[in-house]
């Protein structure tokens, strides 16, 4: 029974290993290698696709590469930290020869009513997770950074400590009776 035990806690262990691996690198390693920026949704405005708390990570892309359908992350004014997230429903030109987008949020009934300059546009979103940018509105940039330090120490204590229990059982000798069944 404690063997059986033992294995249902050492497989859920795993799998909840696993995940928290997956969710860290989707939210934090993979935008990190690769120059994107992992955003919070706040509104309602992208739902269902983009639902508010979810996690969506943006990555640069030319304007040129930008078309119909892509959802792309944009300054509301250039220079302006707050940004948007909608899906672009026109391309286009202003009387300048500048390329523009024609906005709307899919839970939206109208277009934006301004135009997205090239210039305000942040990137495509490349991929979301869902309600894993909740935990991004609970803690500050700070409290971000301890709790990752906090967790990958405890990973490495957690694999320093099998390692000193596994050269433990390697060290001690092993049981009579298992040296007379293999004699």
């Amino acid at each position: 029974m404690r063997t059986r035990w033992c294995a249902m806690l050492s497989l859920c262990s795993w799998v909840l290993l696993g995940l928290a691996v997956a969710v860290v690198g989707a939210a934090v390693l993979v935008p990190r290698l690769t120059g994107s920026t992992p955003m919070t949704v706040l509104t309602g405005s992208m739902a269902p696709t983009y639902p508010p708390g979810a996690l969506v990570v943006v990555r640069p892309v030319p304007a040129e590469d930008i078309g119909i359908g892509t959802p792309i992350t944009y300054q509301l004014r250039s220079g302006e930290p707050t940004v948007v997230t909608h899906r672009v429903v026109g391309v286009g030109y202003d009387g300048e020869g500048e390329r523009v987008f024609t906005t709307q949020g899919d839970a939206n009934d109208a277009p934006d009513r301004e135009q997205v300059r090239a210039v305000q546009v942040r990137g495509e979103v490349w991929y979301s997770v869902p309600w894993i940018g909740r935990l991004n509105l609970l803690f500050t940039r700070d409290q971000h950074e301890l709790i990752t330090r906090v967790v990958a120490g405890g990973c490495f204590v957690y694999a320093a400590g099998l390692m000193v229990r596994s050269w433990r059982r390697r060290l001690e000798p092993a049981p009579a009776s298992a040296h007379r069944a293999a004699s």
